[in-house]
């Protein structure tokens, strides 16, 4: 969308253009303030077709990020994520907006919701009464541990090691190796449940949910960091579909291909070779390194192939199979993935 001046105020994406640009001029009584001032700047139009939703999503999420519109507020900076940061003693934890190599300090994220973030520590540090106002190398009691809110690591000994052993639990469960931290939360909020005590269940189940979200993100880095080469097919119609090769959160090759102009055998050595060509590129392994500027494509990527509802398949292409002798793991992997819709 355009103003008078022709500068792009905002970019959107559409499985229906018509239906979504016209949702615009319509009800605007139950539009946000941001809705109808953009509206009321708004002058004209440019629109893009892309082949399928996939490159939908991720033209957008580029244009975004290299336009800047105005009115869209995701993706729009990278300045805004945030990391949650464990010192390598286990001795704090926080919100980080940056994360600093060889620091020895365990990072998790980058996230896109500092809020988010805040909820998760705040959900955590007050279930399990690590909320200390004072300096946990001192050697008294805290404002905090006398209103219950802080188990005394402050100032106990036994307390600094249990407190210690929490953040251990924590930096498992963001290493999505031990849940223990979320089960103890939920018990909290099932307590609270029996109790009758609502206000704070609820408040527990808000904690949880905030959690969970963050665990979920760091599931995303963790299957891009399994999945570093990613071959895409998405099945326009019966005989077509367009081929994707995605590293990191790039997508290095995409091209529409045929069954009824290629022997399907021809086919398979075509896509094998491209496969080849683009996933042994030495200096990419090297460049696509997944940091917050990055986090938003990671994330595309990711909802759309565990997303059921697309028509669409995808594997993963290990390394070691871009090597001479291991040729035939691809040419397996392409005979389910073009064999069957």
């Amino acid at each position: 969308m355009k103003d008078s001046l022709q500068n792009i105020i905002y970019v959107g994406k559409s499985k229906n253009l018509k239906s979504r640009v016209g949702s615009y001029f319509i009800n605007s009584k139950s539009h946000s303030p941001k809705v109808v001032k953009m509206v009321r700047n708004l002058k004209d139009f440019k629109y893009i077709v892309t082949d399928t939703e996939f490159e939908a999503f991720m033209l957008e999420c580029r244009l975004i990020k290299e336009i800047k519109p105005i009115y869209n507020r995701l993706m729009k900076s990278t300045s805004s994520y945030t990391y949650i940061k464990i010192n390598g003693d286990y001795s704090n934890i926080e919100a980080s907006s940056q994360l600093i190599k060889d620091d020895g300090a365990f990072y998790f994220g980058p996230y896109t919701s500092k809020n988010t973030v805040e909820r998760c520590l705040q959900g955590i540090k007050e279930c399990f009464k690590i909320m200390c106002s004072g300096n946990y190398k001192k050697s008294s009691p805290c404002l905090n541990y006398s209103l219950g809110t802080c188990i005394g690591f402050c100032f106990d000994p036994l307390a600094k090691e249990e407190y210690k052993n929490i953040l251990v639990e924590i930096v498992k469960l963001f290493n999505a190796s031990d849940r223990t931290i979320l089960h103890k939360m939920e018990l909290k909020m099932n307590d609270a449940v029996e109790k009758f005590d609502f206000e704070n269940a609820a408040k527990y189940r808000d904690y949880i949910s905030a959690v969970n979200s963050l665990v979920n993100r760091e599931k995303v880095l963790e299957f891009n960091e399994e999945n570093k080469n990613i071959v895409l097919i998405e099945y326009l119609e019966e005989a077509r579909f367009k081929f994707f090769l995605i590293k990191g959160n790039r997508i290095l090759f995409s091209e529409e291909y045929s069954t009824s102009v290629y022997a399907m055998e021809n086919l398979k050595v075509i896509l094998r070779n491209n496969i080849l060509k683009y996933f042994s590129i030495e200096d990419l392994n090297n460049l696509i390194k997944i940091g917050r500027d990055e986090i938003d494509e990671v994330q595309i990527i990711y909802t759309y192939l565990k997303s059921h509802q697309n028509n669409c398949k995808y594997i993963a292409v290990s390394d070691e199979w871009i090597k001479a002798e291991n040729y035939k793991h691809i040419e397996e992997a392409l005979n389910i993935l073009v064999s069957t819709k």
